[in-house]
């Protein structure tokens, strides 16, 4: 007998506490480099650190995400395989 796993779903709640999250954050970040008591070049190149930070946070998670979904693949294809060797193995069959 196979455990089929169950498929999390996110909540539309969940999801829409997500995006209010990024939104202050990245709200919040903005408006403080906006505000700075700096040259226009430091608040500039802040900028586009604060970029390349979110830019790469969502390359990690797509990374992260797409690595543990082929985890799941390669496990269920190793037990479909693992099913099938053991339906077709009959312990009574004479050599």
């Amino acid at each position: 007998m196979s455990e089929t796993p169950v498929k999390q779903q996110n909540t539309a709640a969940y999801y829409g506490q997500a995006v209010a999250s990024f939104a202050v954050a990245i709200s919040a970040t903005a408006i403080g480099i906006a505000r700075l008591q700096a040259d226009a070049w430091v608040r500039a190149f802040l900028g586009i650190a604060v970029l390349y930070l979110v830019t790469s946070a969502f390359t990690l998670a797509k990374v992260v995400r797409d690595r543990q979904e082929a985890g799941q693949i390669v496990s269920r294809v190793d037990q479909a395989r693992l099913e099938k060797l053991l339906a077709e193995h009959d312990p009574f069959q004479k050599l």
